[in-house]
């Protein structure tokens, strides 16, 4: 796999995670989560970073055509969504953990 399409692979499988932490983190009927908390933790992270190295790789590529998205808007979307679930995963992960 070439370095060029991992935007589009980390978008994919961040939303999908981001769908299992968050129906994960639903409480049940006895008030617990229906995944454990360390489950969620580690699922979070892993997709936090999966999310900023994709993030990463996309501003890479952005950089080499001098930001000219008209050229290629569905990578600079995609490069755009990784961004906010790397925010959302940021987020979540602060809520997640227990004070």
């Amino acid at each position: 796999m070439k370095t060029l399409n991992f935007p589009y692979l980390s978008l994919a499988m961040g939303l999908f995670l981001l769908i299992v932490v968050d129906r994960g983190s639903q409480l049940g009927s006895n008030d617990e989560p229906a995944l454990p908390l360390l489950t969620l933790l580690i699922t979070n992270e892993c997709a936090f970073f999966l999310t900023i190295v994709g993030a990463f790789i996309g501003i890479k590529y952005l950089k080499s055509i001098d930001f000219k998205f008209s050229e290629k808007p569905l990578y600079t979307m995609t490069t755009v969504l990784n961004i906010l679930l790397t925010i959302q995963f940021t987020l979540l992960g602060i809520r997640l953990w227990p004070l």
